[in-house]
């Protein structure tokens, strides 16, 4: 795809597709569940629409109407062994949140994904899984594909996670549904909570004091209607479109504003970008609202810590505002970019530098020093969804053209983001 940027600004009001991860974990627990679960503003893109597929497999009734999901729950013990292979397409977190589940069901099943899934770690979860009894064995003890086996029972337990994850957090937790006794998971860093949020909303006994969340085991969840927020992840990209974009001012309806998610807020605001929060609730246990967004000139920073965890997946899209900031700016303990779709630290430092920033790769982040004369320049995507919209948005700010050799990947998580910039592009 080519992009034509220089002089471009981003005016208006616009509405960001539902969040990705809530809209797994709707499918995933409104088909535990006992009734109809109704989801509005479920986000249709590829990585959901497997969580989707994998369920049907099972035997779960889905209808999807639009923007609309209505689930049929079959309770805990009603999923039924699938006749094929779960294909999880691209999706870590149906791969990695679908195996805790997988682990206390009566039949065999094998799961697995594309060639990227099959690349990505599993033994995250392999090894606490197996700590709960579970009979799990992957590639190496480490790959997909995976076969999971029935066990006798599972057991609740304390797991102490070394890094933190909200998908091995919410493995564990899934898997407790079906253990004995009570399961605690310990983080060493907040990590997104929106697996906690729901299971209570649903219903279910689980809680949390600190970085401790504690399941104990009950026999059911009930059913409800939810209306998932924007995505923040996705909002990310036109919010630092608006920052970067010179006399830019955009109005983002209806996003999440989980405190686990909104470290983006955090930090850009640090760097003196001009973002309200306006009309702020509460809807199904997710705290939402809207984001004003105006032009602003940016300062570099340091990033490290225990914000990370809260803005993993916005990392691509604050080294392009860092590329454009005055000074220096450090991104470290970022570990966990490198299993991501691609290594995103090694992604967006390659393709960073042949648009002419100053960037430089470290082991755990990377250390970007501006602003800097942009260039346009061909680009690689690394068929990574986060990468492709972090370089189409510098490439609207960069004078000239640039060209990205693959955007379909924006279909995982944003399906109509090129729709949106236009509509937003003056």
């Amino acid at each position: 795809m080519k992009i034509q940027g220089g002089n471009v600004k981003l005016l208006g009001e616009i509405k960001i597709p539902g969040d990705k991860s809530i809209s797994h974990r709707a499918v995933m627990i409104g088909s535990l569940a006992e009734g109809k679960t109704t989801i509005k503003n479920f986000l249709m893109g590829e990585d959901c629409l497997s969580t989707i597929e994998c369920f049907k497999n099972m035997g779960v009734k889905i209808t999807v109407d639009k923007e609309k999901v209505e689930i049929g729950g079959v309770g805990l013990n009603g999923l039924h062994k699938p006749n094929k292979t779960l294909d999880v397409g691209n999706s870590g977190t149906t791969m990695r949140l679908l195996s805790g589940i997988l682990a206390g069901q009566n039949f065999t099943t094998t799961i697995s994904g594309d060639d990227s899934i099959q690349r990505r770690p599993m033994d995250r979860i392999i090894k606490p899984l197996e700590l709960m009894g579970a009979n799990i064995e992957g590639i190496d003890n480490k790959y997909a594909p995976l076969e999971i086996k029935p066990t006798i029972s599972l057991k609740g337990i304390k797991y102490s996670q070394p890094i933190p994850s909200a998908q091995v957090k919410s493995c564990v937790l899934l898997a407790g549904l079906y253990a004995n006794g009570i399961t605690q998971v310990v983080q060493p860093e907040f990590s997104r909570d929106h697996t906690e949020r729901m299971l209570k909303y649903f219903g279910y006994d689980i809680k949390v004091e600190d970085k401790n969340v504690i399941l104990k085991h009950s026999n059911k969840i009930t059913g409800k209607s939810i209306i998932v927020p924007g995505d923040i992840s996705s909002a990310a990209y036109i919010i630092v479109g608006a920052l970067i974009l010179k006399n830019s001012k955009v109005l983002i309806k209806e996003v999440g504003l989980n405190e686990t998610r909104n470290g983006i807020i955090d930090v850009l605001k640090a760097m003196g970008g001009n973002i309200k929060i306006l009309n702020y609730g509460v809807v199904n246990n997710e705290p939402m609202g809207d984001i004003l967004v105006e032009y602003s000139k940016l300062e570099g920073q340091i990033i490290q810590g225990d914000i990370i965890p809260r803005l993993i997946d916005e990392i691509p899209i604050l080294a392009v505002a860092s590329a454009v900031a005055e000074g220096t700016t450090i991104i470290r303990n970022a570990e966990e970019l490198k299993v991501k779709e691609s290594n995103r630290i090694k992604s967006i430092v390659n393709e960073l530098k042949k648009m002419n920033v100053d960037i430089e790769e470290t082991n755990d982040g990377m250390i970007i020093k501006g602003p800097n004369e942009i260039i346009p320049a061909k680009l690689e995507t690394y068929n990574d969804h986060r990468i492709a919209m972090a370089l189409s948005i510098l490439s609207l700010y960069v004078q000239g053209e640039s060209q990205l050799n693959e955007t379909d990947s924006v279909n995982i998580s944003f399906p109509d983001f090129f729709e949106a910039l236009n509509e937003l592009k003056r």
